[in-house]
């Protein structure tokens, strides 16, 4: 840590001096009168208090006051704010695609006009830099990750009925058949979250993609240079099916699916009964668990197995990206702090959080599953983003969770994406 903060403190002083000379590229503004730097999020409460911590040694170090605000209607405040001509003068966007749309417009200030590239590539990974690259410009330093291709399990469970964690997803199926022999469902799953029920299958779905039609195909898929209605999405719903669709597979059965409360569906994996023995969620999940479960005994984790070897394991993730819209020398700087090591593992160090950064060390997560879904993360050969989240927001965010529900409900397959793909914008 130490060493981070010396980086951090050569860094931004370079920062300042150069803004101070007049370097920068042309953005909404040159100056600033008031030395702060506002941010508009989605993060509250809790979160955003670790997230004002993370900030702090920023602020001390070099005057500048961050003025943070949180909102749960982002995605709609943040467009009203820019065409007002009210835009934060950096938001942390909860998906690329709503920043891409700003870039693309002009709305955005590219940071490799005031970062040196080489920097930022010794900060991140080349897949996380191309995540936020649209025309060939780099727009945004990644924060917050999660990591959404786990498998949760009760290990005392699994010991206590010889059950063995799968490498396969052939293993996985027949671990499956082993535990309706057993006389239990395998699966909780819960696709219940109110407006925005389905959200859960539809990770399901895109894991499944990755590991059936490969990366390139899964691309072309959320840019819609294949149709939603091609062969290879069905497959993907399909092998889906074959877990959600089975009434001995999850607990409820389909309908259980349905009605459950994602935040409810793991509960099933703890107690002297478990009532399931598997469930597919992201590394947020934790936070639902029991007060009771304890976190280095009661439950571990592996990745979602392989389907096509070709396409090997996989990681399907989630994040929150730091774009700029005002160019100022004090959002500058946080920018260039926000891409040293030091806001990570503050964050790391308080719980609840993974990082992307590179230069990020084990030691600074909490605890021996924190360092586990952080070695996921790190040693991934194929990440790629949540489909939805890269869609448009009429498919993603609306027909996609929505035709996860239809199909589960009993709606043909060829029905569902016949109907998704008619949403899609021209």
């Amino acid at each position: 840590m130490a060493q981070s903060k010396t980086r951090l403190g050569l860094s931004i002083a370079a920062l300042l001096m150069l803004s101070a000379c007049g370097g920068g590229g042309d953005g909404a503004s040159s100056e600033s009168a008031d030395n702060t730097v506002t941010i508009l999020g989605v993060i509250v409460g809790e979160q955003q208090e670790k997230l004002e911590a993370a900030l702090r040694p920023f602020e001390e170090e070099t005057g500048i006051e961050v003025i943070y605000e949180g909102t749960d209607s982002f995605a709609t405040l943040l467009p009203v704010r820019v065409e007002s001509g009210d835009a934060p003068d950096i938001a942390m966007f909860p998906q690329p695609g709503l920043m891409a749309s700003f870039a693309e417009a002009g709305q955005m200030v590219p940071i490799t006009e005031f970062m040196d590239e080489a920097t930022l590539a010794e900060a991140y990974p080349e897949t996380w830099l191309f995540l936020a690259t649209f025309d060939e410009s780099l727009y945004g330093i990644w924060y917050r990750a999660s990591v959404k291709s786990l498998v949760w399990y009760n290990p005392k469970a699994f010991e206590a009925q010889g059950f063995t964690v799968p490498t396969t997803w052939d293993e996985m199926l027949a671990l499956s058949d082993q535990i309706v022999a057993a006389g239990a469902n395998p699966w909780c799953l819960g696709l219940e979250s109110g407006e925005a029920t389905g959200w859960p299958g539809t990770d399901w779905v895109e894991d499944i993609m990755l590991r059936t039609a490969g990366p390139e195909m899964y691309d072309q898929w959320i840019n819609h240079e294949i149709p939603f209605n091609d062969d290879a999405v069905q497959v993907a719903f399909e092998q889906f099916g074959d877990i959600v669709l089975n009434e001995s597979y999850v607990v409820g059965g389909s309908v259980g699916a349905i009605s459950t409360p994602f935040g409810d569906a793991p509960q099933g994996l703890f107690g002297d009964t478990p009532t399931c023995y598997l469930h597919r969620q992201a590394n947020f999940i934790a936070s639902f668990f029991p007060e009771d479960v304890n976190l280095e005994e009661d439950v571990d984790i592996f990745l979602l197995p392989g389907i096509d070897p070709a396409y090997g394991t996989p990681v399907l993730v989630a994040g929150d990206v730091f774009g700029m819209f005002n160019n100022t020398p004090e959002a500058q700087a946080l920018m260039a702090y926000l891409a040293t090591p030091t806001p990570h593992e503050i964050w790391a160090g308080l719980g609840g959080f993974l990082s992307p950064h590179k230069q990020v060390s084990l030691d600074a997560y909490p605890d021996a599953l924190s360092k586990k879904q952080a070695e996921f993360l790190g040693n991934a050969e194929t990440i790629r983003f949540d489909g939805s989240d890269m869609m448009p927001g009429a498919v993603g965010t609306g027909t996609f969770w929505a035709g996860v529900v239809e199909y589960v409900a009993g709606e043909p397959v060829e029905d569902v994406l016949d109907t998704i793909e008619a949403s899609w914008p021209e």
